[in-house]
């Protein structure tokens, strides 16, 4: 039996990164417009900019803080509902 290459193995690594990389990839990426919707995110489920306090990603601290938002399709952001109102283009008090 022939043992692979290091060449051959790095290669292989590379592929597989590359491939779950471009898997990982957003839906902006995949061709669809896409715009920040403050306050349409549950509690720890926001794509960034959560506040003061918190990080990014995944940071926010109760459900449709309004200074933390959500990717979504471009277009749709005010027309989402939530218990405290609609979705915005912009941060809001909540």
């Amino acid at each position: 039996m022939q043992t692979p290459s290091i060449a051959a193995l790095a290669g292989l690594a590379l592929t597989g990164a590359l491939a779950a990389s471009l898997a990982a990839q957003p839906a902006a990426a995949a061709g669809k417009a896409m715009e920040k919707c403050y306050g349409v995110a549950e509690a720890g489920k926001n794509d960034c900019a959560a506040g003061p306090g918190t990080s990014c990603a995944g940071t926010s601290v109760r459900d449709y803080q309004g200074d933390a938002w959500k990717l979504v399709e471009k277009g749709s952001c005010t027309s989402i509902r939530t218990p405290k109102g609609p979705g915005s283009l912009q941060p809001v008090k909540r």
